[in-house]
This record gives C-alpha cells, sequence and structure tokens, in this order.
C-alpha cells in the first residue's frame, strides 16, 4: 500500500516563492510506486489548499483562479486519521486523508519550527528536523550560540533587539564597530540573503540595520572573513547516522551570496517577463569546490559536528565561509529545509533525487517511531483527589 503523503509548502514567508519552486521540483522526483502525493499549500494569508491543479506552478501566478479550483482545508487529527476536511461551506466533507507530512517551507512560519510544532500536536509522523532543531536552525543568534558551545567555529558577532537600538542607536553602533568595517546586517531569522547588507562605515550601517529591522526584532552583525571563499555542503541523517555530500563552492556577483544569485540565475526571461528559475539549482557553482585536501576534510568534519549539535534530520545544507590566506573555515549557517533540498549536490554524489527524497521520507518515519518508543506520560493522574478550591467542587452541581 502506498504512503500517502501530505507536501506543505508556500507559507508567510518572504521565501514563499522559492518554497514553490522547491515543493514542485521534489513532487516531480517522488517515486509514485511508493507514494501518493497530495499537495497542501499556505498562501500567504495563511489559508490551507489542496488539489491536483497546485502542481502546475502556473496556477500561482493567478490567485483568484486558484481559490476558485482550489479545495480550503484544515488538516486535524481524527482518531488516529489525518484528515483535510473542507473549510468552506455548510456542510463540512472529508476531502482526502494523509498519513505523513513532508514539509517543504522555507524561512519563518514554515522552516523555523512552527509548522513542526503544530505537526506534532496533531501527531502526524514528518520528514526533515523536528521543532528544537528548526527554532535553532532559522535563528541565526541561537545557532551560533549554540554551536560555539559545541566547539564549532563561527566569525565574530554581535547582536541586538531592534528596541535596543530605537532607544540607543549609537550605543549599538558603537558596540559594532569593536567589530571592524565593513561588517555584515542580517535579520536573524530569515534566509535565502533577504535583508542582509555589507556595510563599510556608520552610514551604510545604519542604513544595513534599518533595513534588517524591517523584518526581524532580532539583528545580527558579523565580522567580514577577509581573502573570502564560500562552500556548502549537504547532510543526510539524523543523531544516529550521518552521510555527506560533495562539497560545493558558489559563485557570487556581489560582495555577499544574493537572492538573486541564488535563485534567479543569469536572468533569463521566459514567457510574459517571468523569469525561470531552478530554485537554489539556478545558481552558479563549482561542484566539487576546488579547494585542499585538510580545508575540505576541515569542512566535513565540521558539517557534522553541526549536525549532531542541533540535532538535526533529514537533509540540511550546512554554509561555510573559508578565510582562504588564514586557511580557516566558519560555519556560517544551517538550513534546516534547504533550497531545492540540495538534490544538485547529491546527484553529484551518486544519489538521483528520487532516491535522496525516499531516505529523507523513511528517516521520517524512523524519527516517529524512535520518539512513540520514548515514554511521554504517566499513568498516575496527580490531579485525582485534588481539593484545593472550592469553586472546582461547586461545579459538580451545575446542570449542563
Amino acid at each position: 500500500m502506498k504512503i500517502r503523503l501530505g507536501v506543505i509548502f508556500g507559507g508567510r514567508s518572504v521565501e514563499h516563492e522559492v518554497s514553490i519552486i522547491t515543493a514542485i521540483q521534489a513532487i516531480n522526483k517522488i517515486d509514485l510506486a511508493k507514494y501518493e502525493v497530495v499537495p497542501i499549500y499556505i498562501a500567504k494569508d495563511g489559508r490551507w489548499y489542496t488539489g491536483r491543479m497546485l502542481l502546475d506552478i502556473e496556477i500561482y501566478s493567478d490567485m483568484d483562479l486558484l481559490r476558485r479550483y482550489a479545495k480550503e482545508v484544515v488538516l486535524y487529527n481524527r482518531d488516529g486519521r489525518f484528515i483535510l476536511q473542507n473549510k468552506k461551506g455548510f456542510f463540512k466533507r472529508i476531502i482526502t486523508e494523509i498519513d505523513m507530512a513532508f514539509p517543504i517551507m522555507h524561512g519563518t512560519s514554515g522552516e523555523d519550527g512552527i509548522l513542526q510544532g503544530y505537526l506534532e500536536t496533531i501527531g502526524i509522523p514528518y520528514a526533515e528536523s523536528n521543532v528544537y532543531a528548526s527554532v535553532v536552525g532559522q535563528d541565526k543568534i541561537y545557532m551560533k550560540q549554540i554551536f560555539k558551545e559545541s566547539g564549532v567555529n563561527v566569525v565574530k558577532y554581535k547582536w541586538f533587539f531592534d528596541t535596543d537600538y530605537t532607544n540607543d542607536s549609537d550605543k549599538v553602533v558603537k558596540e559594532i564597530e569593536k567589530l571592524g568595517y565593513p561588517v555584515i546586517v542580517k535579520p536573524a531569522t530569515l534566509g535565502s540573503s533577504v535583508g542582509i547588507k555589507v556595510c563599510h562605515d556608520e552610514i551604510e550601517l545604519r542604513d544595513g540595520i534599518l533595513d534588517a529591522i524591517k523584518y526581524d526584532n532580532k539583528v545580527l552583525v558579523e565580522e567580514v572573513v577577509q581573502n573570502l571563499r564560500e562552500v556548502n555542503i549537504s547532510v543526510l541523517g539524523n543523531y544516529e547516522h550521518q552521510e555527506l555530500s560533495v562539497i560545493e563552492e558558489v559563485a557570487s556577483t556581489h560582495e555577499i551570496l544574493t537572492y538573486e544569485d541564488k535563485y534567479i540565475g543569469d536572468g533569463k526571461v521566459k514567457g510574459k517577463g517571468k523569469i525561470s528559475s531552478k530554485g537554489m539549482a539556478s545558481a552558479s557553482r563549482i561542484i566539487p569546490a576546488s579547494i585542499p585536501d585538510n580545508i575540505a576534510d576541515d569542512v566535513r568534519e565540521m558539517a557534522i559536528k553541526a549536525f549532531r549539535a542541533l540535532n538535526s534530520s533529514g537533509v540540511v545544507r550546512i554554509d561555510f565561509l573559508i578565510d582562504e590566506e588564514e586557511r580557516k573555515v566558519y560555519v556560517n549557517e544551517i538550513n534546516s529545509i534547504p533550497g531545492s533540498l540540495s538534490f544538485y549536490l547529491w546527484e553529484k554524489t551518486a544519489k538521483p533525487y528520487p532516491e535522496l527524497l525516499d531516505e529523507v521520507i523513511s528517516l521520517g518515519i524512523v524519527n516517529y517511531k524512535n520518539k512513540k518508543a520514548k515514554t511521554s506520560t504517566f499513568s498516575t493522574n496527580i490531579l485525582e483527589g485534588f481539593n484545593g478550591t472550592k469553586g472546582i467542587k461547586g461545579l459538580k452541581g451545575m446542570k449542563k
């Protein structure tokens, strides 16, 4: 019997469109002999939809058409069955059921643990990292704090809340300047290089901060690595076992890898002025990265250490910064649900995309079974016989 797999994508995020691209790529490569795919799209207003038309990426350019033909649904647990039920109409009816969820959402409200928390609450098995790894993997400040504690190299940094800057901007700027210019300003919980700026002086720094706080209430400022080369590696597994992909070097036409570098590529236009994109596969890259063997070994060792430090699961991508002159490697960040699920790295590691997806889904099932085997409740009821308030006793006499 096939596993009915609910692929969840979209969401309230600046990476909404990137999530759609990644999800459609994955759905087209999932082994249909093993899985029955149920697309579940979360619109920017937070409404959930399902329907076969969601498999056509062109539908997302006309939201009125999508709302007209897709079914708005809610997902809930009914006696151990995970039901997608229509939300609108006088008669609520079951649209379909799913056995397992596969979140393919980037950024806030999807990759950051919020969706995973809901899936945990209703008790459905799901692929990719759990709530805790997702939360820390999305918040660059939490991430760096845990990495430092775990012996993973990170660059020097400062962080602050938006209100810290509003209340005393001079104090914040003075503290940041201890890092020395240039610095990189980032919203703490966004991805895809949104809201990120390299700043060479105080004027640029203040502009960068004002831009970053449009997106987040926490701001991270990092020192710039000199003689920089950026490489990435993907890790597949869970806390018990990890497998590494080939290492890539991503080329950028800017000081940092931008949203355009990552997702738009050469900027070619396809019909009606739409930019043709293959997600992260659009970026210009060198695979395998042309780096010395000892540096490559450091990247691999640090990737495993970072993956385990967060108790990550499924497939992730870890981004590294290399000071070529000092020959020092730093972890920049981990991507719990990476763009294009890093399939292009695994294809170069002799693991076809359908096989990669199958292993990610299987890891989700293993993690679910492992968690179910642990004790989560006690059979005793500490409230039994509790008579702490008279008000509770009085409820017994109340009529229903």
